[in-house]
């Protein structure tokens, strides 16, 4: 087993599920969020350039050449790097991508997995992490994100799956799909129905009779055995 070759593949392969999910739509929307907290999908690419130039340069003293303003600035805008302004292309956000991928990928090959980097931003305790605490940290946040662009791509046009060549789905089938998501939902509504969990204008309401309630926000033992409806803010 070769741990540094094993990781590096997963943060490669994280690099091409994402770009993949940005095949095929126009610049709006790529752009536009689609979450109440504005996830979207070219600002998605733009954090995590963000994240590899810092974890594979500044975090090893390794000087990124021609860096954007924006990862040097100590006063920029919060988030800044979640979305992409209208000066912006596409291509500018893809290159800045692809660039940051050369210089981890230098970065990663030339370090031992125990040399040492500095995470300013992190507490003290955690600040000096070796190369292989600092890869698996970057491969766990850029799947992660790759889950939010798969949710987001969805939502535009339907299109999902785990990547380009293995789709790893039970069906391509919109009916079987259609089908799925009934019963789900259906599922759903028969636990609310049941008494179990509703939701009342906004709060939890939680049924706790013949269950281990005691614990379950701010419920107490008393009225667990006592088979009251316990409400409490969602």
């Amino acid at each position: 087993m070769d741990p540094k070759s094993d990781l590096h593949r997963y943060l490669q392969a994280a690099r091409e599920d994402l770009l993949w999910k940005l095949e095929g739509l126009s610049g709006y929307d790529v752009r536009r969020p689609l979450t109440p907290t504005g996830t979207n999908l070219l600002g998605l690419v733009k954090h995590l350039a963000v994240v590899e130039f810092l974890y594979f340069g500044l975090v090893f003293d390794r000087p990124v050449e021609n860096p954007p303003e924006y990862l040097v600035r100590q006063d920029g805008e919060v988030n800044g790097d979640f979305w992409a302004t209208a000066d912006e292309t596409r291509d500018d956000i893809l290159d800045l991508y692809r660039r940051a991928a050369v210089h981890a990928d230098a970065t990663i090959a030339e370090l031992d997995l125990d040399t040492v980097g500095f995470v300013p931003w992190f507490s003290p305790a955690m600040q000096r992490l070796s190369l292989h605490a600092v890869l698996v940290h970057v491969v766990a946040e850029c799947h992660r994100h790759v889950g939010h662009a798969d949710i987001v791509r969805e939502l535009i046009d339907g299109t999902a799956g785990l990547s380009r060549d293995e789709p790893f789905l039970p069906s391509d089938d919109p009916a079987w799909w259609d089908e799925y998501r009934a019963r789900v939902s259906d599922a759903a509504a028969a636990q609310v129905n049941s008494g179990t969990v509703a939701q009342v204008n906004g709060a939890a309401a939680v049924r706790v009779g013949g269950a281990a309630a005691a614990g379950v926000s701010g419920a107490t033992p008393a009225q667990a055995s006592g088979g009251a409806e316990q409400v409490v803010d969602a």
